[in-house]
């Protein structure tokens, strides 16, 4: 099975990991080692910048 492309830059993936306090776990065990909960809030919180993003031009 082929890797996919992300949408999000592995830049802004590793900012959010850090605001939300797991990026530890991303430097120790990738990002197949964090918990599906934190997936989810790593999400929540990127469309959560996009809605503000978009709303402020």
């Amino acid at each position: 099975m082929g890797r996919r492309r992300s949408i999000m830059s592995e830049g802004f993936k590793e900012e959010l990991a850090k605001e939300l306090g797991f990026y530890d776990v991303v430097q120790r065990e990738g990002w197949g080692g964090i918990k599906a909960r934190d997936a989810g809030n790593l999400v929540k919180l990127a469309i959560l910048k996009a809605q503000s993003q978009m709303m402020n031009r």
